[in-house]
C-alpha cells in the first residue's frame, strides 16, 4: 500500500492548497460506466441503434459522441476471488480509466470513501477506519486519496476531475441506524448511527474531510479540478446551506456537481412537474456561480426506461434534451457538462438506464448524438 509520507500538519505545502484551476469551455457529455471493466471481463457486449453490430460499453458510447467518463471506487469493497473486475476497487478503477484513455476520453474520478455504496441516505464508514478519531480519520481519507491516484498515476492516467465524496447533502463518513419494522424510509431524515462527518451532525469535520481530500487531490494532480457533489440539483436552499458551511470553515474546492433526477424529484421530492426540476436546476447552477463563484456540472442524472409503454420513453427522451440543451446554452456557461449515470442498465433491475432488453439503446440515447452532431456545427 502506497501511503502518504506527509503528516498533517504540513498538508499545506506547494501543490495543495486551493485556488483557482483552469476550467475550458468544453461541454462534456458523459457518463458514469463504473460497471465496464465488469462487463467487459464477462464478455458483455451492446449493440448499436439498429441492433445489427456489437461493442465493448466504453467504445459504443465514443461512437455516439460521448467524451467523457466517470468512475466510482470504494476503499475495501468485497470481492469474490481474485477477480477485480466490477469490484469498484482501485485495479478496477484503473482498468476503466485506461480504456477511456485508449479512446481519448476524459476522466471523472468519483470517490465514495466507503466499502460500497454512499449517497444520501448512507455514508458508511469503511470497516479499516472505524473506531477512529477525527484527526486520524482526516488522514485515512487523505491517505487513501493519494493512495489511489498515486497508483493512477503511476500507470499513465491522468484524470481531468476528482469528486470529494459522492451526493454528501448529508456529509460523508457516518453510518445510518437500522430503521424499525415497518418504518417508512425518509431520505430527508436518515437516523444515524456512528458519525464522524455528518453536514448536520458534525458541519466542521464535514468540511474538513472535503478539504483534506482536495488538498490530497492536488497533491498528486494539481490541475485536475476537485468536485463537491451534492444531489437535488434544483434545491437552492440545500446548496446555499450545504455550500455555506464549506465556505464558512473554509474548505477548498473547485467545482460543484449536481444530480438531476426528475424522477426522483417525483417519487421523494412530490415534484411531479419534471420540467420545471430542470428548470430550477438550471437557474441553481448560475445561483451557484452568483453565491460562491463556482462553476458546476451535472454528474450525474438519468430518466425512465419502461418498454411496455414507449410514450414514457419519448418523454425521458424530450427531458434529457432538454436538461442537455438547458444547462449548456442557459446556464450563461457556468455549466461545463452532464453526465449519464449507469446508462448501459436494462430494465428490470435500474429503471433509468437507457438501453432496452434487447441490448439495444433506447431514443434516450439519442440525445448525446444529437448534442454531439449539435457542437460539431459550432
Amino acid at each position: 500500500m502506497v501511503l502518504a509520507l506527509l503528516v498533517w500538519a504540513g498538508m499545506t505545502a506547494a501543490g495543495c492548497k486551493g485556488g483557482a484551476v483552469s476550467i475550458d469551455d468544453t461541454y462534456w457529455l458523459g457518463a458514469d460506466i463504473s460497471s465496464a471493466a465488469g462487463m467487459a471481463a464477462r464478455g458483455t457486449q451492446l449493440k448499436n441503434f439498429e441492433g445489427d453490430e456489437t461493442y465493448e460499453l466504453t467504445q459504443l458510447l465514443k461512437n455516439m459522441g460521448l467524451n467523457a467518463t466517470r468512475y466510482r471506487v470504494w476503499v475495501n469493497p468485497r470481492r469474490w476471488g481474485d477477480n477485480h473486475a466490477g469490484s469498484c476497487d482501485k485495479e478496477d478503477l484503473l482498468a476503466n480509466c485506461l480504456r477511456a484513455k485508449e479512446l481519448d476520453m476524459a476522466v471523472m474520478i468519483c470517490f465514495h470513501y466507503s466499502d460500497t455504496w454512499a449517497d444520501p441516505k448512507h455514508q458508511p464508514i469503511p470497516a479499516a477506519w472505524m473506531g477512529h478519531d477525527y484527526e486520524t480519520m482526516k488522514q485515512d481519507l487523505y491517505n487513501y486519496t493519494v493512495e489511489v491516484l498515486s497508483y493512477l498515476k503511476e500507470n499513465g492516467v491522468e484524470p481531468k476531475w476528482i469528486q470529494i465524496g459522492n451526493e454528501t447533502r448529508n456529509g460523508l463518513l457516518w453510518n445510518p441506524a437500522r430503521r424499525a419494522p415497518g418504518e417508512p424510509e425518509d431520505p430527508n431524515n436518515v437516523p444515524v448511527a456512528e458519525h464522524m462527518g455528518h453536514s448536520k451532525l458534525d458541519p466542521e469535520q464535514y468540511a474538513g474531510f472535503i478539504d483534506a481530500g482536495h488538498k490530497a487531490a492536488k497533491s498528486v494532480f494539481p490541475k485536475a479540478i476537485t468536485i463537491v457533489h451534492l444531489d437535488n440539483g434544483y434545491d437552492s436552499a440545500m446548496y446555499d446551506w450545504n455550500l455555506g458551511l464549506l465556505e464558512k470553515y473554509g474548505t477548498s474546492y473547485d467545482m460543484v456537481g449536481m444530480s438531476l433526477y426528475p424522477y426522483w424529484a417525483a417519487k421523494e421530492g412530490g415534484r411531479d412537474d419534471a420540467d420545471g426540476v430542470i428548470d430550477d436546476c438550471i437557474a441553481n447552477i448560475k445561483h451557484v456561480y452568483e453565491r460562491f463563484g463556482k462553476e458546476s456540472m451535472i454528474v450525474e442524472t438519468g430518466f425512465e426506461v419502461n418498454e411496455a409503454h414507449p410514450e414514457i420513453i419519448e418523454e425521458s427522451y424530450r427531458q434529457f434534451s432538454k436538461a442537455i440543451r438547458d444547462s449548456r446554452d442557459l446556464t450563461d456557461g457556468h455549466c461545463h457538462g452532464i453526465f449519464y449515470w449507469a446508462p448501459e442498465s436494462r430494465p428490470g433491475g435500474y429503471s433509468l438506464g437507457a438501453f432496452g432488453s434487447d441490448s439495444r439503446p433506447t431514443k434516450i440515447m439519442k440525445a448525446f448524438v444529437e448534442a454531439a452532431e449539435a457542437a460539431k456545427q459550432k
